[in-house]
């Protein structure tokens, strides 16, 4: 490994994050509502997508703003009430036609990635 290819690779992990973590966070709440540390450790679960909560929670806030989720407080047997996030009809049409588009974009992506092109035409 080259120096810096870790920084390199790093930057890389955290822009593909970005733009799938408001999606994975909406497909987690896909069967259930769930609150934000639970939401958090499954995240981490994946690897990939192991993010901070000052990075979910303002994610879940603007979801709430543009509501795809609505919350609701309940007790906790083990600690102070949580909030749950559960997906409205708009955030679960916003899953639904990601979750559509995604295998076209993800085959796209993969189709560059894996498959040698030639140049077309003339750069200079």
């Amino acid at each position: 490994m080259e120096p810096g290819d870790s920084t390199k690779q790093a930057r890389a992990a955290a822009q593909l994050r970005k733009g799938v973590l408001e999606y994975c966070v909406l497909a987690l709440m896909r069967d259930r509502p769930r609150y934000g540390v639970e939401l958090l450790h499954a995240l981490e679960e994946s690897g990939a997508l192991a993010t901070s909560q000052g990075t979910v929670y303002p994610l879940l806030s603007r979801l709430r703003r543009d509501d795809l989720v609505t919350t609701t407080w309940q007790e906790s047997a083990s600690g102070p009430p949580r909030r749950y996030y559960a997906l409205t009809d708009s955030g679960r049409a916003a899953l639904d036609e990601f979750t559509r588009v995604w295998p076209g974009f993800r085959n796209a992506v993969d189709a560059f990635l894996t498959t040698p092109h030639p140049p077309t035409g003339d750069l200079a």
